[in-house]
């Protein structure tokens, strides 16, 4: 190998590159956005309202990392990084428009390229007889390459505003990371 860098240098930045080449990595049916700061990876099953819910969370000024399919690596055996397909990178299908450009349409402000995953919701036809968890005293965790983040399930019906529960849980994920999580405290003190 020949460079016009120094050793200790290059030996760096090619330790980078190939641990970067070579990690574990997959491909997942979900969007992919920075909510507050929030790296939050929305799953559900085709047409449950995905997309519909990352555009209104980009109208809110929050950033689009990737729609419909999120490539995950796993960077230094503990961190979940995700990023959109080359081929679609800043687009969303947005059922009854077609393929539009996020960046084109609200500017670059609107985009990230990659995101640190640090909550999985997933989206769900509301089922009148299943139970959901109402007091957020649940811990549920999503698995990917053997890293486990934390995981909510929000069901979907006609007037439930989607976004704002995303948002509200990009932010009380935040305040669980500083040790203060609300349920917990309620369930104590009753």
């Amino acid at each position: 190998i020949k460079s016009k860098l120094n050793a200790n240098l290059l030996a760096s930045r090619l330790a980078e590159y190939l641990e970067d080449f070579f990690a574990p990595n997959i491909s997942v049916h979900a969007v992919l956005l920075d909510v507050y700061g929030v790296g939050i990876l929305i799953m559900g099953e085709s047409g449950v309202g995905k997309s519909e819910c990352a555009l209104s969370l980009v109208r809110r000024e929050h950033r689009l990392v990737a729609d419909d399919i999120v490539d995950i690596k796993l960077e230094s055996g503990q961190t979940l990084m995700g990023s959109g397909a080359e081929l679609i990178r800043h687009h969303m299908e947005i059922r009854g428009l077609g393929i539009i450009n996020i960046r084109h349409i609200f500017g670059v402000g609107a985009i990230r390229s990659r995101k640190r995953i640090e909550m999985v919701i997933e989206l769900e036809e509301w089922n009148p007889r299943k139970e959901y968890d109402r007091l957020g005293l649940e811990e549920k965790k999503a698995g990917f390459l053997g890293v486990n983040v934390p995981k909510i399930i929000i069901p979907v019906k006609p007037g439930r505003d989607v976004a704002t529960l995303v948002e509200v849980a990009a932010m009380n994920q935040r305040l669980k990371r500083m040790g203060l999580h609300s349920a917990r405290e309620l369930s104590r003190r009753l």
